[in-house]
């Protein structure tokens, strides 16, 4: 098999871009098929239903794919890492499992491949690759959305909503956003800090577009838990299903447009704000921690 001597994400033709989203859909069914046959082992048919659900979306993606690969065979990959996590639910006891849990590592597998594929965009050689790329990012996100509301709908079998709610709205959590990200002390980041500066910057610019032309109503916001608006994790994973919310109830194509722009950014700052609870958590590890401002800002509950 030919080793790829360039970033993962740098396809050199249609054909290696194909054969990356095929690689990449056939390694999650793998997974999803290995868990879901692990809860059957385990006598937990709940998850195991959860698990070939999650199958069955994953095989659709890859016929997707299939289809536009159409008499083309695709190119053996090796994937430089795998792209699929688990998160340890292939060994953690299945009693600490839970359909929520299954959803959330499903929802963070989708966003792994949205990133993927927007630099595959970033770094295309060519006009076809890049608008192919870009493609398969709006698929991604239009998967995250779909199993984000099946996490909702997880997360509310499980418990009622959280007591202490308030009713928020968009531009003042997207000004608590920037807040949060300034307070992360620059000097414990080195060359994230300026990265930081710039998703700040992007959520203050959000907060004030929202101002200037407010979008539609999102349920969401009648009730925020008391414990979001204060974590950069939870705010960002709040708002990024505000805005795929409007997304799908916008009345207009450029309003939904505008929705799935700013639902694009927040995954970016998701993506950072993770980076950071896990270099957070090393710190801990080895008992490195920068300042209280960082720990308290950066660490939140998965």
């Amino acid at each position: 098999m030919p080793e790829k001597r360039t970033e993962p994400w740098v396809m050199a033709s249609m054909t290696e871009l194909l054969s990356f989203a095929r690689a990449m859909e056939q390694e999650a069914v793998d997974g999803y098929i290995a868990l879901a046959a692990r809860m059957r082992a385990e006598e937990r048919p709940d998850l195991a239903a959860v698990f070939d659900g999650l199958v069955a979306e994953e095989e659709g993606h890859l016929g997707k794919v299939d289809q536009w690969l159409g008499e083309g065979a695709p190119e053996p990959i090796s994937l430089p890492e795998p792209l699929f996590d688990d998160e340890g639910a292939g060994v953690v006891a299945p009693e600490l499992l839970t359909s929520y849990r299954a959803f959330s590592m499903a929802v963070r597998n989708e966003e792994r491949a949205f990133v993927f594929w927007t630099y595959a965009a970033a770094h295309a050689p060519s006009e076809e690759i890049r608008q192919a790329a870009e493609r398969l990012a709006r698929e991604e996100l239009g998967h995250v959305a779909t199993l984000r509301r099946e996490r909702r709908r997880a997360f509310h079998e499980m418990r009622h909503a959280e007591a202490g709610s308030v009713r928020e709205d968009l531009p003042t959590l997207e000004g608590r956003l920037s807040e949060l990200l300034i307070r992360i002390p620059a000097a414990a980041l080195g060359d994230a800090a300026e990265r930081l500066r710039g998703l700040a910057n992007e959520a203050q610019e959000r907060a004030t577009a929202l101002i200037a032309m407010p979008p539609g109503e999102t349920p969401l916001l009648q009730h925020v838990p008391g414990n979001v608006t204060g974590r950069l994790v939870a705010l960002c994973e709040f708002l990024l299903d505000c805005y795929l919310d409007l997304a799908e109830h916008e009345s207009t194509e450029a309003a939904r447009a505008r929705m799935q722009r700013f639902a694009s950014d927040i995954i970016r700052c998701l993506y950072a704000a993770r980076e950071l609870q896990a270099a957070a958590r090393q710190h801990h590890r080895h008992r490195h921690w920068a300042t209280p401002a960082m720990k308290q800002t950066v660490v939140d509950s998965p």
